[in-house]
């Protein structure tokens, strides 16, 4: 079945030099581009990440330093990415947890203003997990009948998702073919921050998400313990986190 779609969707997928958002870097970042017409354009990028590639990544996705050395670094090629994807919703597979906050982490550092939060993310494992509970070569095999041929190749692995998702419209008559409720319904739980260390309450107010205040208001938080702001602010945490505490800050004591 096809995506019901008013507006483009990109699906991509990231190599990456680890699985820290805060602090590790894209390898290849490969983009597929669906249109409602359902013509398509794909797009993929090798990238210098301007770190040394650990050896236990290299051996996941099969890209080294020295495969890396003479392309692009991500800040060179950020604004042609942010066009390709400007104006589109977005998909992937675990993308909403991991993908997405490293992307937006790049971003961020090579000072490219795109804001995720506007775009409908439609996570394609947070759908099969409620549905199955699978990875995504289970995934592919389970929905599309077929061996993921290349996983962990940034296109392989793109263009796998865009077919699991279509199997799964096909495999479900309940799940809704349009791109606001599938990202409602791959959506785990609602955060402020694209690494989730912030969420909402069910009165719709931020709190943390972890550590020793986990559960409580943000703004609870800071008006007895400003240090904790300050802590954040100079540790590990990503650029888009401690973004969005400053904003809350400034609401707090503006009040």
């Amino acid at each position: 079945m096809n995506l019901k779609l008013s507006r483009p969707i990109v699906f991509f997928d990231l190599e990456t030099t680890g699985v820290n958002p805060a602090k590790d870097k894209i390898v290849e970042i490969s983009i597929l581009k669906v249109f409602p017409d359902t013509h398509e354009e794909v797009y993929t990028y090798r990238i210098n990440p301007e770190m040394h590639i650990p050896e236990q990544s290299s051996a996941v996705h099969g890209i080294y330093d020295e495969d890396v050395k003479n392309k692009p670094k991500f800040r060179e090629i950020a604004p042609s990415i942010a066009k390709v994807m400007e104006g589109c919703d977005i998909g992937g597979y675990n993308s909403n947890k991991f993908d997405i906050p490293l992307l937006a982490e790049e971003f961020i550092k090579a000072g490219v203003d795109i804001d995720f939060r506007r775009h409908s993310f439609v996570d394609v494992q947070n759908i099969f997990h409620k549905k199955e509970q699978r990875t995504l070569t289970a995934a592919y095999k389970f929905y599309c009948g077929k061996d993921l041929e290349g996983a962990h190749a940034a296109e392989a692995d793109i263009r796998a998702t865009y077919e699991v998702l279509k199997a799964q419209l096909d495999r479900y008559p309940d799940l809704p073919n349009n791109i606001e409720a599938l990202a409602e319904f791959s959506t785990m739980k609602k955060t402020a921050d694209y690494a989730g260390r912030i969420g909402y309450n069910e009165k719709g107010e931020e709190v943390f998400n972890f550590g020793k205040h986990q559960g409580k208001r943000v703004v609870d938080v800071f008006k007895q313990d400003l240090g904790y702001y300050d802590w954040m602010q100079k540790s590990d945490f990503p650029e888009d986190t401690k973004r969005v505490l400053t904003q809350i800050k400034l609401k707090t004591y503006q009040r």
